[in-house]
């Protein structure tokens, strides 16, 4: 006869004794969920209830890409297309962008006409509209990003070709999605420009607000830490190179104590400026002289005449040789 052994509880069994303690928890949950539901109707937090759907962030990340798609035909998704089928495939690109945009543009729309308790009229038609004018901006904004790859390819010496370019450097596309937030921003579509501009933050560490206004044949370099502010004006030409900083040097309020969200906060760069690492220049009223050179490190609150070279003074650099004792030419 086998004799049947008792096998013990393993050491990570339950212990009965737990589950009062379990339950008390759980029980204590339906009044934390009140107190959260009570702060969605006393306007100290936010909430987004019972509101038009807002743009889906999803959607607008798949716009970019079709954005992409069709200003650098061939690199990207629509792959393997020639002569003969480059109309076909553009046609389709464009048509589902428009539709794409115009829903996204009027459920932007609709959801500021709802949050600010204004009327909402013709929300679809403006849609259309906006979406309708952002197409037609695709040429231009074709031939002016041509100026931007040949900038970056002139620029630096590491770049093999254009293809490499477009394909993996990330101040292109940084740009890419700046200019076409920027025609979005210029047609008053509200979020969504933002939305795009984050996006390429997050992917490439270059901040470039929407609202800026840059002219052709930008270059960023390398570009990791660039920001660049709503207000800042760049002219053409205009080199940046990484950790730059086009900001604001404070934040004025109006009578009523708000901030003041209208006035130039960012500096003016004009054509063919350079502007190396590391370096800050703030304030709405500066100005930066066409052709100046700005070294790396530098800290700009005043305007600089063109043709003007702006270098931080180097500090003493101490070189001490230590000889080792184990070691003896002799």
């Amino acid at each position: 006869m086998t004799e049947t052994k008792k096998i013990p509880l393993a050491h990570n069994d339950s212990c009965p004794k737990e589950h009062p303690i379990t339950s008390d928890f759980r029980s204590r949950l339906p009044q934390i969920i009140d107190q959260v539901v009570d702060t969605c109707y006393n306007n100290a937090c936010f909430e987004h209830v019972e509101a038009e759907p807002l743009p889906s962030r999803h959607h607008i990340i798949d716009i970019l890409e079709s954005c992409r798609d069709i200003l650098f035909p061939g690199y990207f998704r629509n792959q393997g297309i020639d002569r003969v089928s480059l109309k076909y495939q553009l046609g389709l690109e464009i048509s589902g962008l428009y539709e794409k945009l115009t829903r996204e543009i009027t459920n932007a729309i609709r959801h500021e006409c709802l949050r600010h308790d204004t009327s909402c009229q013709h929300c679809d038609d403006a849609g259309k509209e906006s979406a309708f004018k952002f197409i037609n901006s695709l040429p231009a904004l074709r031939a002016i990003l041509a100026t931007d790859v040949r900038a970056a390819y002139e620029g630096d010496p590491a770049a093999g070709s254009f293809d490499e370019i477009i394909f993996s450097y990330p101040g292109i596309y940084a740009i890419m999605v700046y200019r076409v937030a920027h025609e979005l921003y210029i047609l008053d579509v509200p979020i969504l420009p933002r939305i795009m501009s984050e996006h390429a933050h997050s992917i490439t560490g270059i901040d470039i607000h929407p609202g800026a206004t840059i002219g052709a044949s930008f270059f960023i370099d390398h570009g990791t830490g660039v920001v660049i502010g709503q207000t800042s004006i760049l002219g053409r030409r205009v080199k940046l190179y990484q950790g730059v900083t086009l900001g604001a040097l404070s934040f004025k309020r109006d009578e009523s104590g708000d901030l003041d969200r209208k006035s130039k906060r960012h500096p003016t760069i004009e054509d063919d400026v350079t502007v190396y690492a590391g370096s800050t220049i703030l304030g709405g009223d500066t100005v930066i002289g066409a052709r100046s050179v700005i070294g790396g490190n530098t800290w700009l609150t005043q305007s600089v005449p063109p043709d003007t070279k702006v270098l931080l003074k180097s500090q003493e650099l101490i070189m001490k040789t230590t000889q080792n004792p184990a070691h003896n030419p002799s």
